[in-house]
């Protein structure tokens, strides 16, 4: 028989059993995770889904609020909402200092690199080489050579998962950079090539087509610099996003991490062929650019996965059901109170089964880490997850991370606003317990079915003075339509722009919020995203 210790957790287990709040946590082999003293569950996979409480129901609290209810539009309430936060509006100032200082040396650190690749060419070009349109066109094509091999190394630099540079820049700033970089250095590769071709056609006197396939076939290290450009334009082509949406995951992740083939095939072409490597400052520079990287590369990837397993041995604890399609894995482990992992943040797991060990994915912790588990929430999205609902108690899993700067520590004001819409609830209800007193939660769902953790919400509330407010509804509804609307929003969060923000969700909720709140002058700084891409 199996027991597992469980911490004191008021929110997730004193609930009794006969309120229909909480189904319970099921053991296959041994009693029940919130009363050990019960039988086990019949043999099903996961407990059935539980019941969900009757909206308005009154709500037990000591000052008399509803820490919790649902938000409906009113025509008569000057916020125009049914339901108010009655929370004061108070002015504050930042409890701690934000990362922007961290952002601005990263931008700084990173214009000086390109500064100091583009002289390379400029400390190994004489004064008076280029003098007419074959030399402009030639220069044109190594200054772009260095720019594309130069950012080749950044793009892989923030793909390492190194944890240092996450905590670092934060994970928002890596993910943007990235989408921009991606772009910047295809466009300096093809412009690379076009260069550098038309610029030896024009010295040799022939058409275009018969110089690029005269460079492809003499120069050293071509055939491999041809597929490394290849490799680099379909990547570029599948995270396109109206693509990228279309295919699946772990097809689009297993291309995705051909680009270090990309840097492999390059960097012979670069060192071979490259004119402005041969100097003597050239030869120290761009070696050691690429032994950081690879250095990064193998810290992030190799050592510090293999270091987190091998000292926490993950396995499946349980799996639970939650709501509609909504399941939570909880997972035990070795020393988890020296897991480095907080409230908010994410990790990659491959749980290792017969049919899914070669799939890795990024799923947030649902509930703030203890030393007795961790908790999952997933959302049914496919093949992958729907397995997931089906194992079984003891199923090893490898994990990578954690991941993320969606945390409370990351808090530029005194109080805050967390937004969540669909899935997105996970993380947003770890971050609630880490909270300070005057949180609002708004929880954006379609039906009141897919409403998950209400009973929990409500009661971390109750204990961190905190509100809850569930908008449901389709988007079409007036409460949804009016929920990110410049009025809507401020009926809600009178002091929103004296709040940070947190925001977790589907993309079009994510866009819809943030250009609502910067309508609202909430300023950059104090807006908080939950993105997992890496």
């Amino acid at each position: 028989m199996r027991t597992l210790t469980i911490p004191a957790f008021r929110d997730q287990r004193e609930i009794p059993d006969d309120d229909g709040y909480f189904a319970g946590l099921r053991s296959d082999d041994g009693p029940s995770w919130d009363n050990p003293s019960m039988p086990p569950w019949p043999d099903t996979q996961y407990a059935a889904e539980p019941a969900q409480p009757q909206y308005g129901q009154p709500y037990n609290t000591p000052d008399g609020f509803r820490r919790g209810e649902v938000t409906e539009v009113s025509m008569t309430d000057p916020t125009g909402w049914k339901a108010g936060t009655g929370v004061p509006v108070v002015d504050d100032r930042p409890p701690g200092e934000s990362t922007s200082g961290n952002r601005l040396f990263t931008v700084l650190l990173f214009f000086s690199g390109l500064g100091t690749s583009i002289a390379l060419w400029l400390f190994n070009t004489r004064a008076g080489a280029v003098s007419d349109t074959a030399s402009t066109m030639i220069a044109a094509g190594r200054v772009t050579g260095l720019i594309g091999g130069y950012l080749l190394f950044v793009q892989l630099l923030m793909m390492s998962r190194v944890s240092w540079l996450e905590e670092w820049v934060g994970s928002r700033d890596l993910l943007r950079w990235h989408r921009w970089l991606g772009t910047s250095l295809l466009a300096a590769v093809v412009a690379h090539i076009v260069f550098i071709v038309y610029g030896y056609a024009l010295t040799a006197g022939t058409g275009v087509v018969d110089q690029g396939w005269t460079v492809i076939t003499t120069f050293p290290e071509m055939i491999s610099a041809t597929i490394a450009t290849g490799l680099l334009v379909f990547i570029a082509l599948i995270s396109i996003r109206f693509v990228r949406n279309r295919l699946n995951y772990e097809l689009w992740h297993l291309v995705h991490l051909t680009s270090y083939g990309v840097l492999l095939l390059g960097y012979g072409h670069q060192i071979a062929a490259g004119a402005d490597m041969s100097g003597r400052y050239a030869s120290v520079f761009w070696p050691a650019l690429g032994c950081i990287t690879i250095a990064a590369l193998f810290w992030g990837r190799i050592v510090e996965p293999v270091w987190l397993n091998a000292r926490h041995r993950f396995t499946v604890a349980e799996v639970v059901a939650e709501g509609a399609n909504t399941f939570s894995i909880y997972i035990e482990g070795k020393r988890l109170d020296k897991l480095p992992v907080q409230a908010g943040q994410f990790m990659r797991w491959r749980f290792l089964t017969a049919n899914g060990w070669w799939q890795s994915h990024p799923f947030s912790l649902s509930a703030a880490p203890n030393s007795q588990w961790l908790r999952l929430t997933v959302t049914i999205a496919g093949g992958h997850t729907r397995k997931l609902a089906t194992m079984s108690p003891g199923t090893p899993i490898w994990a990578e991370g954690p991941f993320g700067t969606f945390t409370a520590e990351r808090r530029t004001r005194r109080r805050a606003l967390l937004i969540a819409g669909g899935s997105g609830i996970a993380p947003i209800r770890a971050l609630l317990e880490d909270m300070p007193p005057d949180t609002i939660v708004i929880y954006r769902a379609s039906r009141p079915d897919e409403l998950v953790f209400r009973t929990e919400l409500e009661e971390l509330a109750e204990e961190r003075d905190a509100w809850v407010r569930y908008i449901v509804g389709g988007r079409n509804d007036p409460g949804p339509r009016r929920l990110f609307t410049p009025d809507g929003l401020r009926g809600l969060v009178p002091d929103v722009n004296r709040r940070d923000v947190y925001l977790c969700g589907p993309p079009g909720l994510v866009n819809a919020a943030v250009d609502t709140l910067k309508q609202l002058d909430v300023p950059e700084s104090q807006l908080h995203l939950d993105p997992f891409e890496f």
